[in-house]
């Protein structure tokens, strides 16, 4: 049996990233991995669609260049082509994470691994060989996977989920996708500007639920302006994948309406994977689908941690990295606070993207906040005219009494770069006013936030 000071269970952009922190901390480190280093966020997630999302922007580029005075003839794509060059990405990137496993000497160690009492696990590999390790510390960050709904099974074929939807041999010529969070507007996005006659269905009556109802409404015109059709307070009662392609019946506020499309991709959310790892035997508490932790992420058994998407916190790459770093600092003994969930970052990588921290504008009314609201729109920003995406604004949310900045949502060109300003600003307890006397260089995009926040305080200039 091989000893250990932390043994890290799974390799995704939590477990990685632990592992890395753990090994400079001075612990010695194994990690263990079922499939390919970086897990779903690396292989099958943020980073392939991502890939997947470029070359749809460049096919989109050149099928409008006219618009910036170029004249491109023939404009084609090779879907196939499209797909594997996401896949060398993703390959790339988890070449990239064996070096780091390496070079930090951290043991890979591949197989499944099932926690045991005592602080072991025990890793069947490929040849089906079991073998028992041991650590001080175990820490759990097995992520998720796509959730299925009873009524929308997965076969893989006709009905697929977002790993499937990256790796398809032929482009569909239409498509379904089911749920509007981050995932299915991005393969919404993908798939229509590559030519699929694209439907999006929500159950709740608006797309991107979580964001702020602006960034709902200004992403539903922009879809539709680009061929999307958009279905919300909509919900799929049954599949029928007897025929050739797929017959999909929706019931609407107006009633049922029946759809058909050669694909359903089904972008409902996600399943952690907690099944099957020990949990039970171990005595690990669990809750609706989650392991339960501390603020520092250690389980109801002492010596078992918990990170990333196991966990009730947001099934996010970098909260997942985050937490794994707060919890082996912990183990070291430093000097750690509690993350801030509050102001955590999230994005959508559709075009236009989406970007958004803290409160939406909803939230802070249902808290009887006294709050001012300042927009700025990309239509009146030199650089998005200039180039040639001038959809989409900044909005920004202070509270009125201290000027603290409650809330910051944004949708256009590249605001996923952008929102990391109203994020540090955040931690760092920054006004409004400070922002505003803060020069903001132009011509750029991040003007809109300085001028946002010039609305909300009356000194807007360019509106």
């Amino acid at each position: 049996m091989s000893n250990f000071d932390i043994i890290v269970l799974g390799s995704g952009p939590g477990g990685y990233v632990t592992a890395i922190r753990a090994s400079q901390l001075g612990f010695k480190v194994a990690i263990i991995e079922k499939e390919s280093l970086g897990g779903v966020c690396l292989n099958w997630g943020c980073i392939p669609t991502k890939a997947l999302i470029k070359s749809a922007q460049v096919f989109n580029y050149l099928l409008h260049a006219e618009d910036y005075g170029l004249k491109v003839s023939n404009v084609d794509k090779d879907f196939s082509a499209v797909v594997k060059r996401s896949r060398d990405v993703a390959e790339g990137m988890s070449k990239g994470v064996q070096f780091l496993m390496k070079k930090n000497k951290i043991e890979v160690i591949k197989g499944f691994g099932t926690l045991k009492a005592g602080k072991k696990v025990a890793v069947k590999d490929a040849e089906g060989t079991v073998t028992e390790y041991s650590a001080t510390n175990i820490i759990i960050a097995t992520g998720a996977r796509s959730r299925e709904l009873p009524n929308l099974p997965q076969d893989g074929k006709k009905i697929i989920g977002y790993r499937q939807a990256m790796t398809l041999e032929s482009q569909p010529k239409k498509m379904i996708v089911v749920g509007s969070g981050a995932i299915g507007i991005e393969f919404a996005y993908f798939y229509n500007a590559m030519g699929t006659e694209v439907t999006v269905v929500e159950y709740l009556p608006n797309v991107v639920p979580v964001e702020d109802e602006d960034i709902s409404k200004q992403l539903e015109r922009s879809f539709k302006k680009a061929g999307v059709k958009i279905m919300t307070s909509s919900e799929v009662t049954k599949v029928d994948t007897s025929s050739e392609g797929v017959k999909v019946t929706v019931k609407t506020a107006k009633g049922e309406e029946h759809l058909e499309a050669d694909i359903v991709l089904s972008a409902v959310g996600i399943k952690t994977n907690i099944e099957n790892i020990g949990l039970e035997d171990v005595g690990i508490i669990t809750d609706r689908d989650k392991i339960l932790v501390n603020d520092f992420y250690q389980t109801n058994i002492p010596g078992y941690y918990a990170i990333g998407d196991v966990t009730p916190g947001p099934a996010l790459a970098h909260v997942a990295s985050a937490e794994g770093i707060l919890c082996v600092e912990k183990l070291a003994n430093l000097h750690v606070e509690p993350l801030d969930y509050g102001n955590i970052p999230g994005c959508t990588y559709s075009s236009p993207e989406i970007a958004s921290v803290g409160l939406t504008e909803k939230q802070a009314r249902e808290k009887g906040l006294d709050i001012k609201i300042g927009k700025f729109p990309f239509s009146a920003s030199g650089k998005a005219k200039a180039s040639g995406t001038p959809d989409g604004f900044v909005k920004v949310i202070f509270d009125a009494k201290y000027g603290e900045w409650l809330g910051c949502h944004m949708i256009g060109a590249g605001v996923t770069d952008m929102i990391a300003e109203a994020v540090v600003a955040r931690k760092l307890e920054t006004t409004g006013h400070e922002i505003l006397k803060a020069i903001h260089p132009h011509p750029t995009m991040s003007e809109a936030v300085m001028e946002a926040v010039a609305a909300a305080y009356d000194e807007v200039i360019h509106l």
